[in-house]
């Protein structure tokens, strides 16, 4: 395989990849990089190396003067413009690319739909959607480092790929799978933020809804517990900040703001 050029289809997968997996945990010895390295019929140390020739593109990292790889390709820093703002379009594109080469296609999903017909429209739609979500919490929990952005928890079963802008509010598919549109929290908290108990401001601080404060029927520590992370700072991700727009649209729209309990 020495010298074999990275296609277009390989860089691809190799960038939702990229998205998936903390930087610091990039190398041939990962397990899912050895995955989907056996898939690609790469090696894993040469996959490994393409997620970082491309993380020089990455301008998170930059900002931490953290740099990839120097040595990379014309077509990395194509592939990584071309969906910097697309990741909806990766996060499928990467699936397809790697169900084609396992001799798979969205049509062999054994999906039904409620009339016990089956419709390839529908289904592609529905899995295209579990693959925009798995995506979302993949990139959420590595840019969080598997870790909640508020209390520190570094258990995966107790966390969560919380959407800063619900989901269903989301404008178009582009905005349900940006992990700049995610925070990774523990499930009190996320339920917490999910129904406007908490929110953060735009300097990432913590704010408790006054309704909180003054709910009768939540036990004393269970509300201290959210009320002592208030005015702190979030564990900021070590790429896609929250963006403020979708700060702004939870400050707004979710965070209940008055004192009715």
């Amino acid at each position: 395989m020495k010298g074999r050029r990275w296609t277009r289809e390989e860089t691809t997968v190799a960038l939702s990849l990229y998205y998936q997996i903390p930087f610091g945990k990039i190398n041939q010895t990962n397990s899912v990089i050895c995955k989907i390295a056996k898939i690609l019929s790469r090696t894993p140390a040469s996959l490994a190396m393409k997620m970082c020739n491309l993380a020089r593109f990455d301008k998170s990292l930059q900002k931490r003067n953290i740099s990839g790889l120097k040595n990379g390709s014309k077509l990395d820093g194509e592939i990584f413009k071309e969906f910097e703002n697309k990741l909806f379009q990766l996060a499928i594109q990467s699936e397809e690319i790697i169900l084609e080469l396992k001799n798979n296609r969205y049509e062999e999903f054994n999906l039904v739909n409620e009339n016990g017909g089956r419709d390839v429209a529908e289904k592609e739609q529905t899995i295209k959607t579990r693959v925009g979500q798995d995506f979302f919490r993949a990139a959420v929990m590595s840019a969080y480092e598997t870790r909640c952005c508020i209390t520190g928890i570094n258990v995966s079963q107790f966390l969560i790929a919380s959407h800063i802008k619900p989901w269903h509010e989301c404008l178009d598919k582009s905005e349900k799978v940006n992990p700049a549109n995610g925070l990774c929290l523990n499930a009190l908290h996320d339920k917490a933020f999910d129904q406007g108990y908490i929110t953060i401001d735009k300097n990432y601080r913590i704010i408790v809804s006054e309704q909180l404060k003054k709910m009768k029927r939540l036990d004393d520590i269970t509300k201290n517990w959210i009320i002592s992370y208030e005015n702190k700072e979030i564990r900021l991700p070590h790429r896609n900040q929250p963006n403020l727009k979708f700060i702004e649209y939870h400050n707004d729209e979710i965070f209940k703001n008055d004192c009715t309990v």
